[in-house]
């Protein structure tokens, strides 16, 4: 039996729907050449945003102290439009393009604890 020691073949059950919730995340590399993995380095929750509209600009700003705010477009999205990435590397949440803060807030409260505001 094949099994994958990275963790990418690996899929934790958080809910949702979204079936990159709960895999390992790609190292998605954005447009001026930085990658996820590099970001992670910190030791804090990612909050990514391919949106054009900057759309978790606002809501990640609540947690700017434990997570970090990373908005741009990437070489390959996947589909998503942003996701919150623990700092294991596991994807907590993730949406399409139309991006609803509410599921954001209330992943970001259930991994990394109340807001500051």
């Amino acid at each position: 039996m094949f099994r994958n020691t990275a963790g990418l073949s690996h899929r934790y059950d958080l809910g949702g729907d979204q079936p990159l919730v709960g895999r390992t995340a790609p190292d998605f590399r954005f447009d001026d050449g930085t990658r996820l993995g590099d970001l992670l380095h910190q030791g804090q929750g990612i909050a990514l945003d391919f949106t054009t509209g900057r759309n978790l600009q606002d809501a990640a700003e609540r947690w700017k102290d434990r997570i970090r705010y990373a908005p741009g477009p990437v070489g390959n999205d996947l589909g998503c439009g942003a996701a919150l990435i623990r700092p294991d590397g596991v994807i907590a949440w993730a949406e399409g393009y139309d991006t609803d803060t509410d599921g954001f807030q209330h992943a970001a409260t259930r991994w990394f604890g109340a807001p500051l505001r």
